[in-house]
């Protein structure tokens, strides 16, 4: 049976091993900070003050309305020019897109001859081209049915489709996006230090003095997990009250205790891989790139970058064994629907479960080590 005294030694040494690493500490401190912000506000994936410029040949009732649609936070005003300065508009990057709207646009529509409208986008502006030009289709069907409903007096239609958007009224995209920076830096955190722990000891050749003491693989190991665990899990809950809830005002809805009980368990899980890397990497160099090919699936996979459903059904059922896929799943029920524990325990029985086995193939492996 492990002793508790070992232990809590054990992780004092390593809480001041932490401590004289300067760089680890600045990691540390970017990463539940700038980076939380950053990721909330650093790639729109809709367009946000995108500049846009209408060659209006029509200057018709319904073409006046297509242009007062275009609003801010999405679109700046848009501008009027001619047609000759359309492409020079495009080429030299005043103009991410360029309306063409063609003369007698409104009378062609009244007839029901479905006129067109001409689109050009500047296509290097990638993250704002390529959900702008849905907007500006969306925009440019619902005002010109509007319109013609209007004109024609036709009927209301007989089922009217009503969208309300729960829990995230306005789809403020940096919600999202600092709860999901929070698991990944979690995620990160938990493997580097925990790896880096047990290489540090390699290479200072601590690792041969913990050999000759009274302390069994499974308190070293234990130690590692516990400490390293509790400096990400302070530092990440920090950053939830401080930075999410405080500086960027995410609203947090669900209880902190739930959420925290589940980062417990991520970080069990993700420390002792963690460990397993360190186990297997001979230096720092190594854990570095383990570390990668480890971290890139779990975000990209997990369901934080993209919605699972938009994946193949295999990667969905493999990523069922991350522990960053049950608890994003964890997350967003708990801070932003609110869940309880009846709705949420099988996230955390999942947790606790893979948990328990990255442990103990850990401690397998660092027992071989040791040997």
């Amino acid at each position: 049976m492990p002793r508790l005294i070992n232990i809590l030694q054990l992780g004092i040494k390593e809480l001041h091993s932490l401590w004289r690493d300067p760089v680890l500490l600045l990691l540390i401190g970017y990463a539940f900070t700038l980076s939380i912000y950053a990721s909330a506000h650093g790639i729109a994936e809709v367009p946000h003050r995108a500049s846009i410029g209408v060659v209006d040949e029509d200057r018709s009732q319904v073409s006046q309305r297509l242009l007062d649609a275009f609003r801010l936070p999405w679109f700046l005003p848009p501008e009027r020019i001619d047609p000759a300065r359309m492409d020079s508009g495009l080429d030299n990057g005043t103009y991410i897109f360029a309306l063409d709207i063609p003369p007698d646009f409104q009378q062609k529509l009244l007839r029901g001859n479905q006129p067109t409208i001409q689109l050009n986008v500047d296509a290097t502006q990638v993250s704002q081209a390529f959900s702008g030009a849905a907007y500006i289709q969306q925009i440019l069907t619902t005002e010109a049915e509007t319109f013609l409903q209007r004109y024609r007096q036709e009927a209301t239609p007989a089922v009217r489709a009503v969208i309300r958007n729960e829990f995230n009224p306005n789809l403020t995209r940096s919600w999202f996006g600092a709860v999901n920076e929070i698991v990944n830096q979690l995620t990160m955190l938990a493997l580097i230090l925990s790896g880096a722990a047990l290489i540090r000891e390699r290479e200072h050749g601590t690792l041969e003095h913990l050999l000759v003491m009274p302390v069994t693989p499974l308190e070293i190991m234990l130690a590692k997990v516990t400490s390293m665990g509790m400096v990400v899990l302070a530092a990440a809950l920090l950053s939830l009250k401080l930075i999410v809830a405080g500086w960027l005002e995410v609203p947090l809805r669900g209880s902190l205790m739930l959420f925290t009980a589940g980062a417990m368990l991520l970080l069990f899980a993700m420390t002792s891989l963690g460990i397993l890397l360190g186990t297997i990497a001979r230096s720092m160099p190594q854990l570095g790139i383990l570390v990668i090919l480890v971290l890139i699936p779990l975000r990209i996979l997990s369901g934080g970058e993209t919605p699972r459903e938009s994946m193949p059904t295999a990667i969905q059922d493999i990523m069922l064994l991350a522990p960053t896929t049950q608890f994003i799943e964890l997350a967003q029920a708990v801070l932003f629907r609110g869940a309880g524990l009846d709705i949420i325990w099988p996230r955390l029985f999942a947790l606790a479960l893979l948990g328990a086995l990255f442990f103990g193939s850990a401690l397998v492996r660092l027992r071989r080590s040791l040997a």
